[in-house]
C-alpha cells in the first residue's frame, strides 16, 4: 500500500478540526456534518488497513519513518502489528458512533467537537507511534482536550472530576517522563521502541540504582504511568467520577478507548523493554488483577447510579485482562514450558481490551439515552420500562449480558482465555477471580430488573422510545458483539503472530526465573 494511510488515520481528524474552525459556531449542522465525515473516513482507512493487514507476520507493517529532530535523535515514527491493529480499528469506530451520540449536543458545538477531534488524534497517534518521544507528545496532547471537554460539558461537579483527571494523569506522565529519560541515555540515547527493545535488557542488566535494580525501577516508574489510566487499584479514584460528570460521548471514548491505552502501554513498553522484569512482576500483576475484578465487582454492586454501576464495572473487566497478561508467565521453565496457556492468557487480555471497548460503549450509551429522557440516572427511580420501551430493553438486554459474560457474547470468550492462561501459575487467584463472574451478574441483573421490570412508574408512562439515531450507534456495537462471541477467529487470527512474538521475547529474557 503505497498510500501512507497510518499518517491519514492520525491526521485525517485535524483536517476535520481545521475545517470546523473555519466555520461559523451558528452553523451547527455543518459543523456535526465535518466531525462525522472526519471520523467516518478514518474508520474507512481502518478497515481498509485490517483488510490488507498481513496476518501472517507478527511484525511491524506500513511503517513509516521520517526525520524530525535529527539533534536527538527523534523521527516521526509510525507502525502498526497485532498488538495495536485492534485498537487503530476501535478508535475510529467508537469515535464515529460518538459523534451522533453527541448530536444533539446544544452548548458551543463548535468548540466541543474541535476538541474531539483533537483528542481523536492523540488516541490514534498513541497506538500507532514507534517513536517514545512522539508516543509520549501523542499521550500529553490527548490530556487536554479531555479535560476541556469533562470540564465545560460534564455535569454539576465537572471541573473537579476534570482536575482530578487532569492531576492524576498528569503524574502518571511525570513518572513515564522520567522512565523515557532514563532508557534514552542508558540505551544509546534513542527513542525508537523497536530498538530500544532490542537494546535495553543488555544495556540495564546488571545497573543498580540506589542500590535497587535500573530495569526494576524503569518498570514500575512506567507500570504507574500506564495503571492510573488502566486503571489498576489503587488508582483508581478519579474514574468513576469522571464518568458520571463527562457527557456520553466522552464517557463512551473513555472507557472504549482511554483506558485501554494502559493496557497497551504495558504490553508494548513494560514487555517489550524490560522482559526480564516480567517475571519479577508476574505474581503482583496477577494479584492486582484479582483485586481489580473482585474490588470493582463490589463497588459495582453497592452503585445507585446507572453510570457509576457501569464505570466500577470497567475496573471489574479489566482485571481479566491483567490477570491474563501475568499468564505470559506460563511459558517460562520454572511453569513447565505451558505455551498454550501462555498464548491463551495474553490473546485473552488483547481480546478483552477490544470487547470491554464495544461493550462499555454500549453500556454507556444505554445509560445516556435514560439520561436524556428522565434527567437522572438512578436506578431505583424506574421500574418497568420494559413495557414502555420494549425495544430500549431489548438492546440493553444485549449490552448487560454481554457485560457479564454470556456465553455466545465476546466478552465471555476472552475473560474464558484469561482464567485458561493464568490457571497452570496463579491458581489460586483463578479461582478467587472466578467470583467475579458472579459478582458481575449479581449487579447487572439487579439493574435490569429494577429499570425494566415491575411496576411502570407513572413518571415516565409518556417517556418516548429508542430512536433511530440511537439505535444507530448500538447496533454495531451489538452485532460486533455477537459475531465474535460466536466466531472469534477473525480477530484472534490477526493477533496470533504478534502474540506469539510477545511471548518469544518475554521467554527469551529470562525463561522463568523469580516468578513469585
Amino acid at each position: 500500500m503505497d498510500l501512507n494511510i497510518l499518517s491519514l488515520l492520525v491526521w485525517l481528524p485535524i483536517i476535520g478540526m481545521l475545517g470546523i474552525a473555519f466555520i461559523p459556531r451558528d452553523k451547527v449542522d455543518i459543523i456535526k456534518i465535518i466531525a462525522a465525515v472526519a471520523t467516518g473516513l478514518q474508520l474507512f482507512l481502518a478497515i481498509l488497513l485490517w483488510m490488507q493487514f498481513d496476518k501472517t507476520s507478527g511484525g511491524i507493517q506500513f511503517m513509516e519513518r521520517y526525520y524530525w529532530i535529527p539533534s536527538f535523535n527523534i523521527f516521526y515514527t509510525l507502525g502498526v502489528d497485532g498488538l495495536s491493529l485492534p485498537m487503530v480499528l476501535l478508535t475510529p469506530l467508537l469515535s464515529f458512533l460518538a459523534v451522533f451520540v453527541s448530536w444533539n449536543t446544544k452548548r458551543a458545538v463548535k468548540g466541543f467537537f474541535a476538541l474531539f477531534l483533537l483528542l481523536d488524534t492523540g488516541m490514534m497517534g498513541v497506538f500507532l507511534s514507534l517513536d517514545f518521544f512522539l508516543f509520549y507528545v501523542f499521550w500529553e496532547v490527548m490530556l487536554l482536550p479531555m479535560y476541556f471537554l469533562i470540564g465545560m460539558w460534564g455535569g454539576p461537579q465537572r471541573v473537579y472530576a476534570a482536575i482530578k483527571f487532569f492531576l492524576f494523569t498528569l503524574f502518571g506522565s511525570v513518572l513515564m517522563l522520567i522512565a523515557i529519560l532514563a532508557l534514552y541515555f542508558t540505551c544509546g540515547q534513542t527513542f525508537d521502541i523497536i530498538t530500544l527493545m532490542q537494546t535495553a535488557p543488555e544495556a540495564l542488566n546488571g545497573v543498580l540504582w540506589w542500590g535497587m535494580s535500573a530495569i526494576k525501577v524503569i518498570w514500575i516508574l512506567l507500570f504507574v504511568g500506564f495503571a492510573i489510566k488502566v486503571p489498576v487499584f489503587p488508582f483508581h479514584t478519579w474514574l468513576p467520577l469522571a464518568h458520571v460528570e463527562a457527557p456520553t460521548a466522552i464517557s463512551v471514548i473513555l472507557a472504549g478507548v482511554l483506558l485501554k491505552m494502559g493496557l497497551y502501554g504495558m504490553l508494548r513498553v513494560n514487555y517489550g523493554m524490560l522482559p526480564e522484569a516480567v517475571w519479577w512482576f508476574a505474581g503482583a500483576l496477577a494479584v492486582l488483577g484479582v483485586i481489580n475484578v473482585i474490588w470493582g465487582g463490589l463497588a459495582a454492586l453497592a452503585q445507585k447510579d446507572l453510570k457509576k454501576m457501569v464505570a466500577y464495572s470497567s475496573i471489574n473487566h479489566l482485571g481479566y485482562a491483567l490477570m491474563g497478561m501475568a499468564a505470559v508467565v506460563a511459558a517460562g521453565a520454572a511453569s513447565g514450558n505451558n505455551y498454550a496457556a501462555a498464548e491463551a492468557g495474553l490473546s485473552g487480555a488483547m481480546f478483552q481490551m477490544f470487547n470491554h471497548g464495544t461493550i462499555s460503549a454500549m453500556l454507556f450509551i444505554i445509560a445516556g439515552v435514560v439520561y436524556d429522557r428522565a434527567h437522572h440516572r438512578e436506578i431505583a427511580g424506574f421500574g418497568g420500562l420494559a413495557k414502555q420501551m420494549p425495544i430500549y430493553a431489548g438492546v440493553a438486554a444485549v449490552a448487560f449480558f454481554a457485560g457479564l459474560g454470556l456465553p455466545t457474547l465476546s466478552g465471555f470468550i476472552s475473560e474464558f482465555m484469561c482464567f485458561v492462561g493464568a490457571f497452570p501459575v496463579f491458581r489460586t487467584i483463578v479461582i478467587i477471580g472466578t467470583l467475579g463472574i458472579l459478582i458481575n451478574a449479581a449487579y447487572f441483573l439487579r439493574a435490569y430488573q429494577k429499570i425494566f421490570f415491575g411496576k411502570l412508574n407513572e413518571k415516565y408512562s409518556d417517556m418516548p422510545e429508542i430512536n433511530g439515531r440511537e439505535l444507530f450507534t448500538l447496533i454495531p456495537l451489538a452485532i460486533i458483539t455477537f459475531v465474535l462471541g460466536v466466531y472469534p477467529a477473525p480477530f484472534l487470527n490477526v493477533i496470533r503472530d504478534t502474540v506469539s512474538g510477545i511471548i518469544e521475547h518475554v521467554v527469551a529474557h529470562g525463561g522463568g526465573v523469580g516468578i513469585f
